[in-house]
């Protein structure tokens, strides 16, 4: 239903022209990598869904946790029963603004800072992460890296298997964005 409401949204704004600064990508690609002297956990997913407003700068992310590939299937069974509750809490979300004085207008390759909201399993947090935008034409491209402490977002680690899972998890995040 709220995806639904979102592109009707969109479609609305088509005939005001608000929808010619919206690009979109409904495949961004969105990894995350956990390290510790006993073991790697990395996984990616390709289904995340993502709008940028380029008049605005407004940005929003919207990723199904369950839509995340492991290398084995016990950790993507983990992932989602015992650590993100997927099935409690389906979809991290950020909703943002870039920050930075950039003209998303002219073609270029800018250096950006984000400032906004992440929720995941059920936890809003404030960030203000970097990240680069390319400008070709009507298509943007962007990259992102940053760091989650899971504490920050109430996932717990059972004192098991804290020396298997770190306790702060990069992430990276790559969306083709277009018209």
């Amino acid at each position: 239903m709220r995806r639904y409401l979102l592109w009707m949204m969109l479609g609305m704004a088509s005939s005001t022209g608000f929808a010619q600064d919206v690009r979109t990508d409904k495949t961004a690609s969105v990894s995350f990598f956990s390290s510790t002297p006993l073991e790697d956990i990395k996984a990616q997913t390709m289904q995340a869904f993502t709008t940028l407003n380029v008049k605005t700068k407004e940005i929003y992310f919207k990723v199904p946790v369950n839509s995340f590939a492991f290398k084995y299937k016990l950790m993507k069974d983990h992932f989602n029963d015992s650590y993100l509750e997927s099935g409690k809490y389906p979809a991290a979300e950020f909703k943002g603004v870039i920050i930075t004085a950039a003209d998303l207008s002219k073609d270029g390759k800018y250096a950006v800072v984000v400032k906004g909201d992440l929720l995941l399993h059920g936890v809003s947090r404030p960030y203000e992460e970097k990240g680069t935008l390319q400008i070709k034409g009507t298509e943007v491209i962007s990259d992102a890296n940053f760091q989650i402490k899971l504490v920050d977002h109430s996932i717990k680690i059972p004192s098991l298997m804290l020396e298997n899972i770190a306790e702060v998890v990069d992430v990276t995040v790559h969306a083709d964005y277009k018209p």
